[in-house]
């Protein structure tokens, strides 16, 4: 009985989200007896919990070490190298489980996240319907395999799915936000927004169900969802650029993809600014959010007046820089959207780069100069393309 409180009590507190006090609790457990399998297994889990990724995956593999023929150890490395973001072990980790037990409907759920964590939209609606054939209940395994459907575009039983998973716990936070994804995705933004706003309620720190909901708002405008779709049918891959030689024509295309991109960057700019204003969004988006979306406005306005005062007088270099000054809402906004640390310090100073050869073509009176970075600015499109890489696939 001794051996057994602590360890249900870790369990309490990690379903609690009280890793430090689990990890309390366990080291406790294990000071007495250090060989104890569950114990370590469960640290593992409590460790990872608080980010102490190296130290997690050591009490894992101790767990398993101590147990190689059951299969809690393995699920529970295999918990651990999914929140470390590490598929290729968390895969390996996952099986050998199944292996030993393959009617865990727990087990069937993590495999389900790792194909997700992998962008393998089929295998991740097949094992979550393996892991429903075990426990047709279990809301979460309804809420995988909605996403599943989501991100197949199989949009109808997405809904159906997202539905059902309310209906089986209202009070899941995982439900109702595939249940947003999918409103969101199948163009209800109304619904999306009442979802994600649910998700928020049940969990305040849920931070991807609050980026999707200034999503779902900003689709909700008739403006900014029209230049969505419109931007929607031109791709911006980088490679694209490769076609010139063969088709110098189409450079008319890229031409039109360039500014349909510049006036979409311009109407997020516009919608996020508004919303971070009005009375019922405003908690909503963070001092960041605001400060590009002001400072993007501020460059439309700023480049106009340049451009009318370069008209008035006559000037052609200050009328090239005030165009120039309004293109760089293009590379400010692709940096601000721009995830990865290193790609937003690569884009946010290609921004800076061109900002210096505006100021450099007024001051010298180089209308050339000032084209140039125009051209440079549009086509940012491009070149945010090529540093972002592959988008990561959402995940819950």
């Amino acid at each position: 009985m001794k051996v057994a409180d602590p360890v249900q009590r870790a369990r309490t507190l990690l379903q609690m989200r009280r890793p430090a006090e689990a990890e309390r609790e366990l080291r406790g457990l294990l000071a007495q007896e250090p060989q104890h399998i569950t114990g370590h297994a469960m640290l593992g889990l409590a460790l990872i919990q608080q980010g102490q990724v190296p130290e997690a995956v050591d009490e894992a593999h101790e767990a398993v070490r101590l147990a190689p023929d059951q299969w809690f150890p393995h699920y529970a490395a295999a918990q651990v190298h999914y929140r470390a973001r590490r598929p290729e072990e968390a895969m390996a980790a996952v099986h050998a489980a199944l292996n030993l037990q393959p009617e865990s409907a727990n087990t069937w759920e993590l495999l389900s996240r790792i194909h997700m964590l992998r962008d393998e939209w089929p295998q991740m609606a097949d094992a979550a319907r393996r892991g429903l054939s075990i426990d047709p209940q279990d809301s979460d395994l309804v809420s995988l395999l909605a996403l599943a459907c989501v991100n197949l575009g199989d949009t109808v039983q997405a809904r159906n799915a997202a539905a059902h998973a309310v209906q089986l716990d209202p009070e899941s936070a995982t439900a109702h936000f595939v249940h947003g994804s999918a409103a969101l995705r199948s163009g209800d933004a109304r619904g999306a927004a009442d979802s994600f706003r649910e998700v928020l309620r049940l969990d305040p720190g849920f931070g991807r169900a609050r980026d999707l909901l200034v999503a779902a708002l900003k689709q909700r405008n008739p403006l900014f969802r029209g230049l969505s779709r419109l931007r929607g049918r031109f791709p911006n891959g980088w490679r694209l650029i490769f076609l010139l030689p063969a088709l110098p024509p189409v450079i008319a295309v890229f031409i039109i993809m360039a500014v349909l991109h510049w006036v979409g960057w311009v109407a997020e700019a516009w919608t996020t600014l508004r919303l971070a204003r009005a009375k019922a969004t405003r908690l909503l988006f963070e001092g960041a959010d605001a400060r590009v979306a002001l400072a993007c406005c501020g460059l439309v306005v700023a480049g106009a007046a340049l451009l009318v005062l370069g008209i008035t007088l006559g000037q052609d270099a200050i009328g090239t820089a005030g165009a120039a000054v309004m293109a760089l809402v293009t590379p400010v906004q692709e940096a601000a959207h721009t995830g990865a640390p290193r790609g937003r310090q690569v884009l946010y100073g290609w921004a800076a780069v061109l900002a210096v050869a505006v100021a450099v073509s007024v001051v010298a009176g180089t209308p050339v100069v000032a084209l140039l970075s125009v051209y440079a600015g549009l086509a940012t499109v491009w070149i945010a393309s090529a540093v972002r890489g592959r988008p990561v696939g959402q995940g819950i």
